[in-house]
């Protein structure tokens, strides 16, 4: 999969709404990271979760469903296995068209099913990337180095 960083570009810049899917309150987890990232940025993030419906994350109330959102939405940001996508692409369609821009699939999550289904409906869709890193490779926060490295930590290594 190869997108062109004009096509992340607009998607990025279109999806000032996003309601990700397997959002954590749990500040270890990669959705948590990537919601709080994404909120500094301007975004809201409205956070979908069942396990954790009730809770507050950045100002927003967990919601269980994607059905429970009574507000417009531009992208949903996928944070399940890839075996949920269609679930949650079909849940995407059915309640938060017309408006919706595009389904996002983090890393290692891919459903060529489900984002052609999405694409047939009008949406731009994304897969196997992650939209925090794309918004900050595209400006230039980080650099390929960063992304490419293997390595997700806060800690600076000590040379031995």
């Amino acid at each position: 999969m190869s997108y062109s960083d004009d096509f992340l570009r607009r998607v990025l810049e279109e999806g000032q709404v996003v309601a990700m899917v397997g959002a954590s309150t749990n500040p270890v987890r990669a959705s948590y990271f990537v919601a709080s990232y994404l909120t500094a940025r301007g975004r809201r993030v409205i956070p979908v979760n069942p396990a954790q419906a009730g809770q507050e994350l950045f100002g927003e109330t967990v919601l269980s469903g994607l059905s429970e959102i009574e507000t417009q939405v531009d992208m949903v940001d996928i944070f399940r296995r890839s075996e949920h996508v269609p679930e949650i692409v079909d849940a995407a369609l059915q309640h938060l068209m017309p408006g919706l821009k595009s389904i996002w699939m983090q890393f290692n999550v891919i459903h060529e099913e489900a984002a052609a289904k999405a694409e047939d409906a009008g949406l731009d869709v994304v897969m196997d990337r992650c939209p925090k890193v794309e918004l900050a490779r595209l400006n230039r926060e980080i650099g390929a180095v960063g992304i490419a490295s293997g390595v997700v930590s806060s800690k600076l290594t000590r040379k031995v």
